[in-house]
């Protein structure tokens, strides 16, 4: 579907819908993460429901530690319908496991401090 076509948005809408600050979703169009698909004759952004998606992409990235650099990286090959993402799902797993250590080892953390509540 062209942008065209598809209802837009401005910069607040997505940010509330994303639960991200104005200035990352600006920080994110200054790098090339996320351009917008269009702009009103004032110039403002207008997003997409597809630009919507891709933000969400790019916030589910940072909980694993991807730098903006590596986003870049990741989204271009997204982008790209010839590159093979076996690497980068190879990558998300290694990170996802290396997550669920972290959580195992909280949760017994707080084991551990609940034995000690008085």
């Amino acid at each position: 579907m062209s942008a065209e076509k598809q209802s837009t948005m401005h910069i607040g809408e997505l940010a509330e819908k994303t639960g991200m600050s104005l200035r990352t979703i600006r920080h994110y169009d200054e790098i090339g993460l996320l351009t917008p698909s269009g702009r009103t004759e004032g110039g403002f952004r207008l997003y997409t429901d597809d630009d919507h998606q891709r933000l969400l992409l790019i916030r589910r990235m940072k909980p694993l530690g991807y730098s903006l650099e590596r986003m870049g990286e990741l989204l271009a090959a997204i982008d790209a319908p010839e590159v093979d993402l076996a690497s980068f799902i190879e990558e998300a797993e290694s990170r996802r496991a290396v997550m669920a250590t972290h959580l195992e080892m909280a949760d017994e953390f707080l084991t551990l401090l609940r034995r000690h509540e008085r």
